[in-house]
């Protein structure tokens, strides 16, 4: 895991204050990366395209609920995330989507007629050391379970997360900015739902990611939407509804946000993976799924795959390269790899049925490769590219 410094929250100018009281935003810190002015006997920095920079990015993420009741796993989830830790930690930015609220109390915000199929989550605040001995680095709390206690609830959440050094964001006016390898780093997320960035508001979220990307050289953008369930694996270019709730279109939002400046966009919220997709040099993963999601959650058949999609980038925030690493989520065990790569499998076949023009292969190990190879400026770079599993 490279080592990053000096995180800030960064403020992004309000256009239209949200439906309910959220916390303001603080300014944006000083951020200075360590780098020393050059010298007759230093070597000249890499330009920014010979830079590299390496995600690992996860689906959806709920170790477990003491609420209703306690549904929550042995010696407090410690061993959930210890198979895949070694990828997560190797990677110089690691993300997912938390599902539900860290905290250690407070009033529900929705209420369950029955407690046997009651879907408000609430994890102890204890089990955020999880996520960092893990390796996450940054997590999205802008979902359908994010605000499962209120606003309060979230308010929380980011306040545990604060203290153990993950950043995030979701909330209307949270975004993570930070440097990473002396590039500036900016995450934003977006759902459909109150008091977060919106993203069914397509000309919003367009406002909010140019000004994200006139002021930071990496702009990586997370969103929660799109229909559930086993058969959701297509993406249906058109908006989603589920249960009665707008669900926004996937592919316009995170075409929009790559056109905005966007250099990666990751999705997550149909609980099954969904396929990849090449734009303008920029990767657009539409669902990755459940990831860790201790209970509660239904992991049979798809939605038990638990993808990590590792991807890297050069300095200006092209895409270079990247694998799917496939694992599947074994209670009371947490996501192990899977030796016959289904997730691999599902998303190489999904991609190519839905994004046949996408310049994008995904080989049965789950090797991305791009067809025609990497344009002249962004030269693959002599080595290994990626971590290799760790079994």
């Amino acid at each position: 895991m490279a080592v990053l410094q000096g995180c800030s929250t960064v403020s992004v100018a309000p256009h239209e204050a949200p439906s309910e009281t959220v916390t303001e935003p603080v300014p944006p810190a000083r951020i200075d990366d360590g780098s020393k002015t050059q010298s007759g006997n230093e070597e000249p920095s890499p330009t920014a395209a010979e830079q590299r920079i390496t995600i690992a990015a996860v689906g959806d993420i709920m170790l477990g609920s003491d609420y209703p009741t306690d549904a929550l796993p042995s010696s407090d989830g410690k061993e959930m995330l210890e198979a895949v830790g070694p990828i997560l930690r190797s990677a110089d930015i690691a993300l997912g989507n938390l599902e539900g609220v860290v905290n250690d109390g407070g009033k529900p915000f929705k209420q369950c007629q029955n407690n046997g199929s009651c879907y408000v989550f609430r994890t102890p605040s204890r089990y955020v050391k999880n996520l960092v001995e893990a390796g996450f680095d940054v997590l999205s709390v802008a979902n359908n379970h994010a605000r499962d206690f209120g606003e309060e609830g979230r308010s929380a959440t980011m306040a545990h997360l604060d203290a153990a050094g993950i950043r995030h964001s979701g909330r209307y006016g949270d975004v993570a900015s930070w440097n990473v390898a002396g590039r500036r780093v900016a995450f934003i997320a977006f759902a459909p739902y109150d008091g977060s960035h919106d993203m069914r508001d397509i000309p919003e979220m367009r406002r909010l990611v140019s000004q994200l990307t006139a002021q930071h050289d990496i702009v990586i953008v997370s969103f929660h939407g799109g229909a559930e369930g086993n058969e959701a694996i297509h993406v249906p270019f058109a908006t989603e509804i589920f249960h009665g709730e707008n669900r926004g279109d996937v592919a316009e939002f995170a075409r929009a946000a790559v056109d905005a400046g966007a250099d990666l966009v990751i999705g997550h919220g149909p609980h099954v993976p969904r396929g990849i997709e090449l734009r303008n040099d920029r990767l657009i993963v539409y669902s990755l799924g459940n990831f860790a999601t201790y209970q509660g959650i239904n992991v049979s058949g798809r939605n038990g795959l638990s993808p990590i999609v590792s991807v890297m980038l050069d300095g200006t925030g092209r895409f270079i390269s990247g694998r799917i690493y496939s694992n599947r989520q074994e209670r009371p065990a947490g996501p192990q790899p899977d030796p016959s790569y289904s997730v691999a499998h599902l998303m190489a076949r999904v991609t190519a049925e839905d994004f046949a023009d996408s310049r994008l292969r995904i080989q049965g190990d789950g090797t991305i490769e791009r067809i025609g190879g990497l344009p002249a400026m962004v030269a693959e770079p002599a080595g290994k590219l990626l971590p290799a599993r760790v079994e």
